[in-house]
């Protein structure tokens, strides 16, 4: 298996995840991303390279962030140490600073037992695959080694936070006066900076799940646990809930009246109002082969393209990148602007969320009204050869049959995994009821078809 996953390094810590490993990928780093015109001019210049180091506050980010930053720093790498920090901060300083590259430490939204490295390039990017099978074979090559002088320094970015702030604040159309927001920070990173951000940007604050101890990191809270976020927001009257993952990329929300408002309804409201204020960039959304159809709908009535994409924030950001583009993102709530962020930024997401409540003076349930969500059934087939999902006959023939029988009242996606042996079927229609149908037919006709041969 490869080391790199659809999101950076990611596993158990102390398990596949140890000090050692976190260690020499840091050191592979160095070498790969220590290459071209720029690393070059910077040493002609007498100047070592330069890296951001952040993690989240699980336990293990403590010891992995130190083995990374040792690494660095044996290659001849300044580190910048920035504590616990939102991945997407990180990469917003890696550009501020003309960092040569960066790191966090964090396993997102998955439990406090797992760990994660992702890499970011000059710029706060994230790497393309070809760099991070060229860092993993540098990982079994000699390493750079310096001495005396030419040995890297770790220092404490002291005002990474503060920076990250004024640029949120600054990225804002209008003021957030008179909402009163719930936010969940998920006991991970975003504890800290999102709701000084989101009081200094005017709006009424009440806090949940923003007491890190190391082991709480999503446990019961944040964008993948909404109940509790939904009762709060209820419970004390507030106009809406704002829920962070554990590096706080990703950005859900709750209505006054706890209902969910997924990815692609933020992204439906933002959309428009970015179309009405000339910011959406070729009239162009970009969302991923799984986004409702409810929201192609929505951005068909207010004249505004969608792109697709495979599954991932990553691929949403290569085709943002190719087009030009200033808005995309996942169901999930990965949202990304690129005016103000390389990736996608869970705060920055919210906060234009409700600076759009506070501008139009509406509830966010009318402003989530301009999208309907169409009933979305997911059904994972184990145990088939994903292999042939796109090949076999008759399953090609059951999918085609079921699209006409929905016709422009729904639709049907099958995709294998691209890493267990299943396949997810998606069915949505107007009717729960109907897509429940329907997707049961294409799971029994693909578990049939595709099923894997008996070990003998």
């Amino acid at each position: 298996m490869p080391l790199f996953g659809t999101d950076g390094v990611r596993g158990l810590a102390n398990g596949p995840l140890t000090a050692d490993l976190a260690l020499t990928l840091a050191q592979a780093t160095a070498v790969v991303l220590g290459q071209g015109r720029t690393a070059e001019a910077r040493r002609a210049a007498g100047k070592r390279l330069t890296a951001v180091v952040a993690r989240d506050p699980r336990i293990s980010g403590e010891f992995l962030a130190a083995a990374v930053a040792a690494g660095l720093a044996s290659s001849g790498v300044d580190v910048l140490e920035a504590g616990v920090l939102p991945t997407p901060a990180t990469a917003y300083l890696i550009a501020d600073t003309d960092a040569d590259f960066g790191v966090v430490v964090s396993a997102s939204h998955n439990p406090a037992p797992d760990n994660g490295i992702k890499i970011f390039a000059r710029g706060g990017v994230k790497l393309p695959d070809i760099v991070e099978q060229r860092i993993e074979s540098a990982m079994a090559a000699p390493k750079l080694q310096p001495t005396g002088a030419e040995v890297g320094r770790i220092r404490r970015f002291a005002d990474a936070e503060d920076r990250y702030v004024v640029h949120l604040l600054a990225s804002l159309p209008n003021r957030l006066d008179g909402i009163h927001v719930v936010l969940d920070c998920a006991h991970g990173a975003a504890a800290g900076v999102s709701p000084e951000t989101f009081r200094d940007a005017g709006a009424q604050v009440t806090v949940i799940g923003a007491d890190p101890d190391g082991l709480n990191i999503n446990d019961g809270v944040g964008s993948t646990h909404l109940d509790q976020l939904a009762r709060k927001v209820v419970e004390v009257g507030a106009d809406l809930g704002i829920a962070h993952d554990g590096d706080a990329d990703r950005c859900l929300a709750v209505d006054a009246a706890g209902k969910v408002v997924d990815g692609d309804q933020i992204m439906a409201i933002l959309a428009v109002s970015m179309k009405e204020r000339g910011h959406l960039v070729h009239d162009t959304l970009v969302a991923t082969v799984m986004s409702n159809l409810g929201l192609h709908r929505a951005m068909a009535d207010h004249g505004i393209r969608v792109e697709q994409t495979a599954v991932g924030d990553r691929y949403v950001l290569e085709r943002m990148n190719e087009g030009g583009f200033a808005l995309g993102g996942e169901q999930s709530g990965h949202v990304i602007m690129s005016e103000y962020a390389t990736t996608g930024d869970g705060l920055l997401t919210g906060l234009h969320l409700v600076a759009e409540m506070a501008r139009q003076g509406k509830t966010l349930a009318e402003l989530a009204s301009i999208m309907t969500v169409y009933p979305q059934v997911l059904v994972n087939v184990r145990g088939v050869d994903r292999s042939r999902a796109n090949s076999d006959e008759v399953v090609l023939a059951a999918v085609d049959e079921v699209a006409a029988e929905l016709g422009d009242s729904g639709r049907v996606l099958l995709r294998a995994s691209g890493t267990e042996p299943l396949v997810r079927v998606m069915v949505e229609a107007a009717d729960e009821a109907a897509a429940q149908t329907a997707a049961g037919r294409l799971a029994d006709v693909v578990r049939d078809r595709l099923a894997l041969e008996p070990a003998t």
